[in-house]
């Protein structure tokens, strides 16, 4: 596998994120939380061998000083408050048409490296991997002249189905598990979190232990 590809990371500012994951750890640290879930999502994008840069879509300046630190590129979100406009942004306009193209949530704290490898490998052409559930979607790819045309939202795997892409079934599970709700989070653990999110949870109180996912 050679370094073909270029992922986009749209992340809201850390304050108004995960809205339905509140509750699960003590509301001072949601923030904290959330910005953990991205640090170990950009780790594990950047540790493989397919992506060669990743760009973050972003206007909160602290997960922009996190992720440039990891080693992302940070363009501001210049659409403003829609997904969807973010990810067109970044991939179809910052990036750029002439590229391979990936979006991938940013709340992927058990992402592998290798299963992230394995998926790009797949995408032939303009592809979607769903997530746990079945029902949202976690990465979106699109080659070279191919718009990204994002459908993310509820019931976005179907949408995604619908607009022609290609769903990939590989068995990937940190790669398909996000974290909306406290219950995403518990599975998390079990599948091994990334060290800032697993760090986070120990000093809080969470958890024991957990093994690093990537």
């Amino acid at each position: 596998m050679v370094r073909d590809w270029t992922a986009v990371i749209p992340v809201k500012r850390l304050s108004a994120a995960k809205s339905r994951l509140r509750g699960a750890v003590p509301a001072a640290r949601h923030a904290d939380l959330a910005l953990a879930m991205v640090r170990d999502t950009v780790s594990a994008v950047l540790a493989g061998v397919t992506v060669a840069e990743l760009v973050v879509v972003t206007d909160d300046p602290v997960a922009a000083a996190a992720v440039t630190e990891l080693g992302a590129r940070v363009v501001p979100d210049t659409p403003g408050g829609d997904l969807n406009a973010a990810m067109r942004f970044g991939a179809d306009e910052i990036v750029g048409l002439n590229r391979f193209r990936t979006v991938l949530a940013g709340d992927l704290p058990a992402l592998q490296p290798a299963q992230l490898d394995e998926a790009l490998h797949a995408a032939e052409r303009r592809s979607f991997v769903a997530d746990a559930a079945g029902t949202g979607t976690v990465l979106l790819a699109a080659g070279p002249g191919e718009p990204l045309d994002p459908r993310f939202g509820l019931g976005s795997a179907v949408a995604h189905a619908d607009s022609g892409a290609k769903a990939l079934t590989g068995d990937w599970p940190g790669l398909r598990q996000d974290v909306d709700t406290p219950a995403d989070l518990r599975r998390v653990l079990t599948l091994g979190a990334g060290r800032h999110t697993c760090s986070l949870l120990r000093d809080l109180g969470l958890t024991v232990s957990c093994a690093p996912a990537a």
